[in-house]
């Protein structure tokens, strides 16, 4: 029992170490919202103005670019106390990732592919006309000691730039899932 409490407790400050070592990431920590995010090293932030509910953080690269990573963190009801309170693990991405398809359509719209999920979801995008783009989202809970809360973090880029950007957005949102599953896993149990 000590055991897995420490690795629990212990796993995301690994994470977050290994990945400061990385030259091409920087570890970016808000204080207000009391989260860590690696990004990549000369990626610009935007936030959004705080609603008390809402708040966005935004990272991308200089030059102009249709990728991104994005924080957003939203006040969850009183009778959201687990991620199992979204549902079933697959029915809530097949139900997210569903919901934005339009490529039944006629003339067809924007189609959506669910590829990969585990509150980790991988999906495309692709508007007729215009290039498929990618998308990345972990989707964890923690306590702000007040309320609940659900942080998304969601990493994007068009196939054009997947090249450049790919492999930055993926390691970043999928170690936002390690580390947002982990702390879910504190806080929720």
């Amino acid at each position: 029992m000590f055991q897995l409490a420490f690795t629990a407790c212990s796993f995301p400050a690994i994470v977050s170490y290994a990945l400061a070592a990385n030259e091409d990431l920087r570890v970016y920590t808000d204080e207000l919202n009391k989260f860590e995010i690696s990004i990549p090293q000369d990626w610009q932030l935007g936030a959004g103005e705080p609603n008390g509910f809402k708040s966005i953080t935004a990272f991308y690269p200089q030059e102009a670019s249709s990728s991104s990573v994005s924080v957003v963190i939203t006040g969850l009801g009183p009778d959201f106390t687990r991620m199992e309170s979204f549902g079933k693990v697959e029915a809530f991405a097949d139900t997210l990732v569903s919901g934005l398809d339009r490529s039944w359509r006629r003339p067809p719209g924007v189609a959506a592919k669910l590829i990969d999920w585990f509150y980790y979801i991988e999906y495309t995008l692709q508007n007729p006309g215009e290039s498929r783009k990618h998308l990345f989202s972990a989707i964890g809970m923690a306590s702000n000691g007040w309320y609940n809360r659900l942080y998304t973090v969601t990493g994007q880029f068009v196939e054009e730039e997947s090249e450049k950007y790919g492999s930055n957005i993926e390691k970043v949102t999928f170690t936002s899932r390690i580390i947002l599953l982990s702390t879910s896993y504190r806080t929720m149990k």
